[in-house]
């Protein structure tokens, strides 16, 4: 029988868009509200971090209550100020049982902050979360990916920093109608010591997001600096592209996409590594992928120790016959 939590859960929810335009809740934000709700039969309670919440997507995630801080002219991207905003809004939910947020950037540095506040302990870069013993137990991969830890806090409310898609999003039967209950803040010295100047939104290549996509293709050294084969794949399966370090450093891809040690973590239900050879400061970041797919010329590389199918061969002879198979198969259309 799954234990669960008697106590409500806090979630820290992500929104993109602007006043002008509308805010959306993001599909990593929605992933962590449903995982709240399989951890407690109390209330599931959000945060937005901006003044017009995506209420319609909220209410599909069955939250009834959506608590929304005053920022004034401070900005949620500096972390001190969601943690102030995030401890006020923990007043309007006596007895919670954890806290969670998503673990990117600010997520981790929140997470820290709002723990140190709280003289509790975090967890940030969790893969997995679940009830047992009356408490929340975490997995996350430790010391670059050699062991999975299992964990919990063993002192105040556990704050934790779950990995984008290490969740499935699914909605509620019935959705609710969520009430927007507005939420005072004051602010430390820390987040008054910060003002953002200016902040422009990173352009978009119109393929779903590196940290929140459910499949991703990465390039390797292999490619030899040809990524279409990559882009070609990823845009058939509706996924993201990524890219090892030394394709970064090799300037063939963007620093933002690569994955790794010094690069972005992700998790999704699917990766396809192509040209790459698996050096653990590139697995350390992918390794929690529920399935992994390998193409590699060479059979010792090391990527093969750790994937569920691997292809030994060209990759670009392997991949356009695998995506004739696939159209054939009728994806993408």
């Amino acid at each position: 029988m799954t234990q669960l939590l008697h106590a409500p859960v806090l979630v820290v929810t992500d929104h993109t868009g602007d006043e002008a335009s509308g805010y959306t809740l993001t599909p990593a934000s929605s992933q962590l509200l449903t995982l709240a709700r399989c951890l407690t039969d109390a209330e599931v309670v959000a945060v937005a971090l901006n003044p017009a919440p995506d209420l319609a997507a909220l209410g599909a995630q069955g939250v009834r209550r959506v608590l929304v801080p005053d920022l004034g002219d401070h900005s949620p991207r500096v972390s001190a100020v969601v943690a102030d905003a995030v401890r006020a809004c923990l007043g309007h939910v006596p007895g919670a049982g954890a806290t969670l947020c998503v673990s990117n950037y600010r997520g981790r540095e929140v997470a820290a902050r709002l723990a140190a506040q709280l003289s509790s302990g975090a967890a940030v870069d969790v893969t997995s979360v679940e009830v047992a013993d009356g408490e929340l137990q975490a997995r996350k991969s430790a010391l670059a990916g050699s062991w999975t830890t299992k964990f919990h806090v063993t002192r105040g409310m556990p704050v934790i920093a779950v990995r984008p898609s290490s969740v499935e999003a699914q909605d509620v039967a019935e959705p609710t109608r969520p009430e927007a209950v507005p939420v005072p803040v004051e602010y430390s010295p820390e987040a008054l010591a910060v003002r953002v100047v200016s902040s422009v939104e990173q352009t978009g290549t119109g393929r779903v997001s590196l940290g929140e996509a459910q499949t991703v293709v990465v390039g390797g050294r292999g490619t030899e600096g040809d990524f279409s084969p990559v882009e070609e794949l990823a845009d058939l399966l509706g996924g993201a592209v990524g890219a090892t370090r030394v394709a970064s450093d090799e300037g063939w891809v963007p620093r933002a996409i690569q994955i790794g040690q010094t690069g972005v973590s992700v998790a999704p239900r699917l990766y396809i590594g192509l040209g790459v050879s698996g050096a653990v400061h590139h697995t350390v970041g992918m390794q929690s992928a529920q399935h992994i797919v390998a193409v590699n010329d060479d059979p010792d590389a090391p990527i093969f120790e750790i994937a569920d199918f691997g292809v030994v061969g060209d990759l670009f002879e392997v991949v356009p016959r695998a995506i004739e198979a696939l159209r054939a198969a009728g994806v993408g259309n």
